[in-house]
C-alpha cells in the first residue's frame, strides 16, 4: 500500500523520518502475536480486573510492554492508549481516553482482546493497533496468530487481508444475515442489555456468533465472513482498529444509536451497511442500545 495519504485536510503525515506507521503497526502487531502464541497455555498468575469475567494475565502485560517498546522505538514523541495501563472500570478508561483523545498522533492497543480465551486455550484471541491522528483512527491492525490473519487498513486507502482488499458482504437484510456480538464483563448494566439484545436479534437474523473478540469481529464485518457485529460496553482499545477495517472495507460503524463513530463511543454497531438501520432498529424497539 502506498504511503500517502488521501484523507481530507488536514492530511496526516503516514511517515516520519521514511518510517511508515502502517508498516511499524504490522510488524508491532505480529511480534507481540507471536509471542503470545508462544506462551499459550503457560501463563502463571491470573488477576481479576473490575469482575470475575474481566482477566488480565501476565502475558497480557508482557504484550503490552512489547508493543510500547516496539512504537517508542520509532516514534517516541508519540501517546500510547494501552488497555493494561488503564485502572479497570469504565470510567477510568472514559477519563483515560479524554486526556489523550485529541493528541496529534494517539496509539491504541489491545495486546490480547480476548484474554478470557486466551486463558482457556481458546483459540478466537488477538492484537488490535490503531492510530489516531487528532482523534481520527487512520491506521488499523488486528492480528489473529492462531489463525496467522493479519487485517489492515489505511484511511483512504482500503482494508487488506493477506494482499487482497476486502470488502463487506452483500447480505441486503437481517433474515439473511450472520451477525456477531458479546457478553460483556459488566454483568450489572452492558451484560443485561446485549442479551435483550441478543433476544430480539435472534429471531430476526439467520444466526448469532458469540466467540469472545470484538476487534476479530470486526475484522470478520469487514472480510465479509460476518454481516454485522454489535456490542455494549466496549473501550476504545477493543475497535478502534476494528472501526477502521470496517469503514474501509466498506461497511458502516456507528454507535447503537446511530451516531457517528468517535474513540469515545463504547456501544458499537458495525455492519455490511445495508443490513445497518435495520439492525439498529431491532435494537432500538428492544432498548438494548445502551442509550
Amino acid at each position: 500500500m502506498s504511503d500517502l495519504p488521501l484523507s481530507n485536510e488536514p492530511k496526516p503525515t503516514f511517515t516520519v523520518g521514511g518510517k511508515s506507521f502502517t508498516a511499524v503497526a504490522i510488524n508491532t502487531a505480529a511480534k507481540a502475536g507471536e509471542w503470545i502464541k508462544l506462551k499459550l497455555g503457560t501463563h502463571e498468575r491470573l488477576t481479576l480486573k473490575s469482575t470475575p469475567h474481566d482477566l488480565v494475565t501476565e502475558v497480557d502485560k508482557g504484550s503490552e510492554t512489547m508493543i510500547r517498546n516496539l512504537i517508542k522505538t520509532h516514534f517516541p514523541h508519540h501517546t500510547i492508549l494501552g488497555e493494561e495501563g488503564v485502572a479497570p472500570g469504565a470510567d477510568a478508561s472514559a477519563k483515560a481516553l479524554e486526556t489523550m483523545k485529541d493528541n496529534e498522533y494517539l496509539w491504541i492497543v489491545d495486546p490480547i482482546d480476548g484474554t478470557t480465551n486466551y486463558v482457556h486455550g481458546f483459540p478466537f484471541f488477538s492484537v488490535s493497533i490503531a492510530l489516531a491522528h487528532r482523534g481520527e483512527v487512520i491506521v488499523g491492525v488486528v492480528y489473529d496468530p492462531c489463525g496467522d490473519e493479519l487485517f489492515v487498513a489505511e484511511k483512504g486507502k482500503g482494508a487488506y487481508l493477506k494482499g487482497k482488499r476486502m470488502q463487506v458482504s452483500g447480505e441486503a437484510k437481517l433474515s439473511d444475515s450472520l451477525i456477531a456480538t458479546g457478553f460483556p464483563a459488566d454483568s450489572d448494566f452492558a451484560l443485561p442489555l446485549n442479551l435483550k439484545g441478543v433476544q430480539a436479534v435472534a429471531p430476526k437474523a439467520r444466526n448469532i456468533r458469540v466467540a469472545g473478540s470484538a476487534a476479530l469481529h470486526m475484522a470478520y464485518v469487514a472480510a465479509g465472513r460476518l454481516s454485522g457485529f454489535w456490542e455494549i460496553g466496549l473501550n476504545s482499545w477493543d475497535i478502534a482498529a476494528g472501526s477502521l477495517l470496517v469503514s474501509e472495507a466498506g461497511g458502516r460503524v456507528t454507535d447503537t444509536s446511530g451516531q457517528p463513530y468517535t474513540l469515545a463511543v463504547r456501544h458499537v454497531l458495525a455492519t455490511n451497511g445495508t443490513v445497518h438501520d435495520e439492525l439498529r432498529t431491532t435494537l432500538s424497539e428492544a432498548g438494548a442500545t445502551g442509550a
